[in-house]
């Protein structure tokens, strides 16, 4: 739950008929009007307390007095909201533009790079995860007569071929894929069958 209550405020901490119209950040001082149109200012550092009146404030209250208006604003002929803000800018077709109008497609266009890399990241991973899935075991479909023999530890092309009576070419002719100085342990290979 929040913190902000109705009594924080004007209409409840300020007299009746007192109204806020501007802060002096120089100073850290609030500056209030009352119905008679007499000036008053805070403490320094304090939303409220003891206020004392003043004649004529540091800051433009925006009430449309002439000598609210500074310089700049009275060359270009601008004057402050009620609230102390410049009013928008407005272009020769009466509308009013604000600096943040593209502001959603820039969150969008920052964020965007984060998500491809994401994805990409993703990709890389399920990619990964399936091609180590793949079992060296697959079953294989050996031709003619061989027969379907798994790679132990320290076997070769050689030790093959003697034990089975053939020679290395006849078992590369069964495997065309087959790589000698490549065998892994578990890996299915076709054999001819023993003589």
């Amino acid at each position: 739950m929040g913190r902000w209550t109705q009594y924080d405020e004007d209409s409840y901490r300020l007299p009746e008929g007192m109204k806020r119209v501007g802060y002096d950040s120089d100073t850290g001082k609030y500056y209030f009007r009352d119905q008679d149109g007499s000036l008053w200012e805070g403490p320094e550092g304090a939303d409220y307390g003891e206020m004392k009146r003043v004649s004529d404030i540091p800051i433009s209250t925006g009430d449309g007095s002439a000598d609210d208006v500074d310089d700049e604003e009275a060359e270009i002929g601008v004057r402050l909201r009620s609230d102390g803000y410049r009013p928008l800018a407005v272009d020769s077709n009466g509308s009013t533009h604000s600096s943040h109008t593209g502001r959603s497609n820039s969150a969008y266009r920052v964020i965007l790079p984060f998500f491809l890399i994401v994805a990409v990241i993703l990709l890389l991973v399920i990619r990964l995860a399936h091609s180590s899935t793949s079992d060296p075991h697959d079953t294989i479909y050996c031709p003619g007569t061989s027969e379907v023999y798994r790679i132990s530890r320290g076997d070769t092309c050689w030790d093959l071929s003697q034990a089975r009576g053939c020679s290395v070419d006849d078992i590369l002719n069964i495997n065309r894929d087959l790589k000698c100085e490549k065998l892994v342990p578990g890996q299915s290979i076709c054999l001819p069958v023993k003589a």
